[in-house]
C-alpha cells in the first residue's frame, strides 16, 4: 500500500512524535504506558497538606461556587434554604472526595489508570475557559476603556455571544496554553499565588458591596417562592446539582492525590478546606448579589456580569481600577481552575487513548481545541440553563464514581496488581472479556438509563413532576448507589480471576538503538513483573511492522 520510502518517513515521524521519556527511566512508552501514567515515583510526590488546601480553595472559591449558590434562588429557595443546600452538598463532596482520592494517595495511580478496570471519560473545560474570557474582557475594558469594553457586536443574536466576549475568549486561550508547560508536581507555588488573589477578591467585593449598599440587602430576608412538595423536591434537586458541579473533580481526585508527599497529605484539604471554602464562597456570592440589587436595582447571579455592569455604569478611575484588579483575580482563578480541575485530569484521560504519543500536556492541548468546539457560551447565558448544566454532569459521572469506589474497596479490598494495568495480555488481572469489563459497563448503564428521560425533559423545559422527573431529581445519589451496587453484585455473582492480592509495578527494559543506520525501527524488549514470582514478557526484539 505504501512505498518503502513512505513507510520509512511514517516510522521516522512516529518515533519523533513519541512522548518524552525521563533519563534512566524504569519505563518505556508503549500503547499502555508513559511518564504521566506510571505510578508516581517518590521524587515526584511533592504535594503537602498546604498544596491540597490551596487546591480546594481554588476549586471551591471560584465563580462556579459563587454562581451555584446564587442560582439556587432560581429554584424558588430562600437564602437560608440555599445555604442549607450548600452546606449539605459540600459535606457530601468532602466525604466522597476523600474516598475517591484514597487510591491515588496510597497506590499513586491516577483515575485514568485506575479506570482501566472500568472506563474513562473527560469533561467540561469549555465553560471555565469562557468565564476566563470574561475575566480578560473585564481587564482589557478597564485598561483600554469603552472602546474595548463596549466593542460593537458584529455577531447575530443566534450566536449567543457578542464580539467582545468571543475575542476575549481566544485571548484567554493564548494566555492559558503556556501554563500547560508547568508539570503538575511544580504547580504548588502558582496555585498559592492564585488562591491568595481569589480570597482577597471575594472579601474585597463583599466589603465594597455591603458598604456601598449600607447593608446586605433585602434579598437575604425574602421568603421561599416555592412551597410544599415542590420546595422539597427542589431542595433535593439543588443538592445533587451542586454535587454535579464537583462531580468531575471528585471522580478524578486520584489524579492529584497521587502526587501527595505522604498518604494522608490530602485529607485536610478534602475534609476541612473543601466544604469550608464552598460554603463561604456561596454565602459571599449570595450577600453580594443581594447588596448589589440595592445599588443597581438588578440581581447579578454571575460576578462577571456584575463587573461588566459596573463598567457600563461608570468608567471613572475608581471603577476602572476596581474592576481591573477584580478581573485579574478572576483571571488567575480561571487559569488555576482550568489547569487543576479540567486540564490535568482530562489530559490524563486523553493520554490513556494513546500513551505512546499523548501525555498530559498534549492531552490538554487537544482538550483546549474541544473546549472551543463545544461553544460553551450556549450553556451559561442564564441561571436556569446553568443549573441544568450542573445537574447534567451527575447523570454520567455519578455512576462512574460509584463504580470506581466500589471496585477499589469492595471488589479488590484496596489491593492492586499494578503491573497488570500496563499490559494487554490475556493473563492480565484486568483483561476480563476481550479486554472489557462488561460488569462495569452493565453497572454504568443500569445507573444512568433511568435518569435520561428526566434529563431530556429538564433540558427541554418540560417538568410535570412525574416519576421520571423525580428520579432525575435524585440523579447523583441514584447513579452513584445503583451503579456501585450492581458493579459489586456482578463481581460477586460472576467473579473474575486474580481480582484480589497485590503486586508492584516493575518494568525491565533492554534498550537498543531506535534506528540502525537506516534500517526499520526496532522494538525494545520489555517485561513487567506483576506477580510475585512471575515475569511476563511483553515483546521481543524484532523488526517492527509498519
Amino acid at each position: 500500500m505504501f512505498s518503502p520510502a513512505t513507510k520509512k518517513k511514517i516510522a521516522y515521524w512516529g518515533a519523533k512524535l513519541e512522548c518524552p521519556v525521563d533519563d534512566d527511566a524504569n519505563y518505556e512508552n508503549t500503547y499502555w504506558c508513559n511518564r504521566d501514567l506510571i505510578p508516581i515515583p517518590e521524587d515526584r510526590r511533592t504535594w503537602t497538606w498546604q498544596g491540597f488546601a490551596g487546591y480546594w480553595i481554588i476549586t471551591g472559591a471560584n465563580n462556579s461556587a459563587w454562581t451555584a449558590g446564587s442560582t439556587l434562588l432560581a429554584l424558588g429557595l430562600s437564602v437560608g434554604q440555599s445555604m442549607g443546600v450548600i452546606v449539605g452538598a459540600s459535606l457530601m463532596i468532602s466525604m466522597i472526595a476523600i474516598v475517591a482520592g484514597w487510591m491515588g494517595s496510597h497506590d499513586y495511580l491516577g483515575f485514568t489508570v485506575m479506570s482501566r478496570a472500568i472506563m474513562t471519560a473527560c469533561i467540561w473545560m469549555g465553560i471555565q475557559t469562557y468565564w476566563g474570557g470574561q475575566a480578560v474582557k473585564i481587564i482589557l475594558g478597564a485598561v483600554i476603556g469603552p472602546k474595548y469594553a463596549f466593542m460593537k457586536n458584529t455577531l447575530p443574536a443566534s450566536a449567543n455571544v457578542d464580539t467582545g466576549s468571543l475575542v476575549s475568549f481566544f485571548i484567554f486561550l493564548v494566555i492559558f496554553c503556556p501554563m500547560l508547560l508547568i508539570p503538575p508536581e511544580k504547580l504548588q507555588m502558582p496555585l498559592r499565588i492564585a488562591f491568595v488573589m481569589i480570597v482577597c477578591n471575594i472579601f474585597g467585593m463583599l466589603i465594597w458591596s455591603v458598604r456601598t449598599a449600607h447593608g446586605a440587602g433585602s434579598l437575604l430576608h425574602s421568603p421561599a417562592v416555592a412551597t410544599g412538595s415542590t420546595l422539597s423536591w427542589n431542595v433535593v434537586y439543588g443538592i445533587q446539582a451542586i454535587l454535579g458541579l464537583w462531580s468531575g473533580g471528585i471522580v478524578g481526585q486520584s489524579d492529584w492525590t497521587r502526587y501527595a508527599k505522604t498518604p494522608n497529605a490530602s485529607l485536610f484539604g478534602q475534609g476541612v478546606t473543601a466544604p469550608l471554602t464552598i460554603i463561604i464562597t456561596a454565602l459571599c456570592g449570595l450577600i453580594i448579589t443581594s447588596a448589589t440589587f440595592e445599588i443597581y436595582g438588578e440581581y447579578f447571579w454571575n460576578p462577571f456580569e456584575l463587573l461588566l455592569h459596573i463598567q457600563s455604569v461608570s468608567m471613572s478611575p475608581a471603577s476602572r481600577a476596581g474592576t481591573f484588579f477584580s478581573g485579574l483575580a478572576f483571571l488567575s482563578s480561571q487559569l488555576a481552575l482550568c489547569i487543576v480541575l479540567n486540564g490535568i485530569s482530562t489530559g490524563m484521560d486523553m493520554a490513556a487513548l494513546c500513551p505512546r504519543w499523548i501525555n498530559i500536556r498534549r492531552g490538554c492541548f487537544i482538550l483546549t481545541v474541544i473546549a472551543v468546539a463545544v461553544c460553551p457560551w450556549n450553556y451559561v447565558n442564564n441561571a436556569s440553563t446553568f443549573i441544568t448544566v450542573l445537574s447534567g454532569w451527575s447523570v454520567f459521572l455519578s455512576g462512574m464514581t460509584g463504580i470506581l469506589i466500589g471496585d477499589y474497596f469492595f471488589v479488590r479490598g484496596a489491593q492492586l496488581h499494578r503491573g497488570d494495568m500496563y499490559r494487554s495480555s490475556k493473563d492480565s488481572a484486568y483483561y476480563y472479556t476481550a479486554g472489557i469489563n462488561w460488569r462495569a459497563v452493565v453497572a454504568w448503564i443500569t445507573g444512568i438509563w433511568p435518569l435520561l428521560p428526566g434529563f431530556v425533559r429538564r433540558v427541554q423545559g418540560v417538568n410535570a413532576a412525574n416519576g421520571w422527573d423525580h428520579v432525575y431529581d435524585l440523579s447523583y445519589f441514584f447513579g452513584f448507589l445503583v451503579s456501585m451496587a450492581v458493579h459489586v453484585a456482578l463481581h460477586k455473582i460472576f467473579p473474575a480471576s486474580k481480582q484480589t492480592g497485590a503486586s508492584p509495578f516493575e518494568m525491565e527494559l533492554h534498550r537498543g538503538p531506535r534506528y540502525l543506520d537506516g534500517e526499520r525501527p526496532q522494538v525494545y524488549v520489555e517485561s513487567i513483573t506483576s506477580h510475585e514470582d512471575e515475569t511476563v514478557v511483553l515483546g521481543k526484539e524484532k523488526e517492527a511492522s509498519i
